[in-house]
């Protein structure tokens, strides 16, 4: 059985090197440095997520120039997108430690918002652009993600300590689960991840596939697995905070990464 997703595929040999050169020297001065980690941090951190993910639905809809493609591939566009955000991280730090959530978080949505335009100026141009999928996909991640959210607080009240950290991690795999399912159910789009595919074509098999789908099932785990690991993870955030945080924030990044692309993809493919 396959485990690493369809089209994951390593950039040609200089890219690579040089990409994992630029993380290398970036994650050891970081080390270095040891810049506190914060929950603001940790949040700054959620346009760069969005960032990779737009940068990459771009590289599906084959609208980058040749020279750029390479770092926009899986799982080149996660190297990406971590040594330039690191690499801010370290600039806003030395520059203004006051400031630095603010800054981090501000470069990263003025490297977004270019890169979104850039995706709806091509389904525009293909007029292959619509609003209501991407739409109803995060009005039903907010109500899913803020129910999960807050069972999970009366059910676990210790998770409060993980903050609004915790809450993205859970709204992050909201949005993962909901926009796969509408875009299996709805739209005709497949899953690249053996995992979940096999979720959903599981749940494909139940008696229920007929009345409300097969996504249903993935929406479910997800929201489940999101919620166990954010309370698992409350003593670690309580005992060790840098940690905590960072664990958190890569839980997050898993599910927003993922469900960003869904939606910007959805809105123009």
């Amino acid at each position: 059985m396959a485990v690493l997703p369809a089209g994951f595929a390593l950039p040609p040999l200089p890219y690579l090197l040089a990409l994992l050169a630029a993380l290398g020297a970036v994650g050891a001065l970081l080390v270095r440095q040891r810049p506190p980690v914060t929950d603001d941090i940790v949040l700054a951190l959620a346009p760069w997520m969005v960032l990779g993910s737009a940068f990459h639905v771009l590289y599906v809809l084959e609208s980058l120039p040749p020279a750029v493609r390479p770092l926009a591939g899986t799982p080149a566009v996660y190297l990406s997108v971590a040594a330039v955000a690191g690499a801010t991280w370290l600039g806003s730090a030395t520059l203004a430690s006051g400031e630095t959530p603010r800054l981090l978080g501000g470069v990263g949505l003025v490297a977004l918002v270019p890169v979104v335009a850039a995706v709806v100026g091509v389904g525009v141009g293909r007029r292959s652009l619509r609003l209501r999928p991407p739409l109803a996909i995060l009005l039903l991640s907010a109500v899913a993600a803020a129910a999960t959210w807050a069972l999970l607080r009366r059910r676990s009240p210790d998770v409060a300590l993980t903050g609004r950290v915790g809450a993205l991690a859970v709204a992050g795999h909201a949005l993962d689960g909901v926009s796969t399912a509408v875009g299996i159910d709805l739209l005709g789009f497949g899953e690249r991840t053996p995992l979940s595919a096999l979720i959903i074509e599981f749940a494909a098999s139940l008696p229920t596939a007929s009345l409300i789908g097969s996504g249903w099932l993935f929406v479910l785990v997800k929201l489940v697995v999101a919620a166990v690991v954010v309370a698992a993870l409350t003593d670690m955030v309580r005992e060790e905070p840098t940690q905590g945080r960072l664990l958190l924030g890569f839980v997050a990044a898993v599910g927003l990464g993922p469900g960003a692309h869904n939606v910007l993809l959805f809105a123009v493919a």
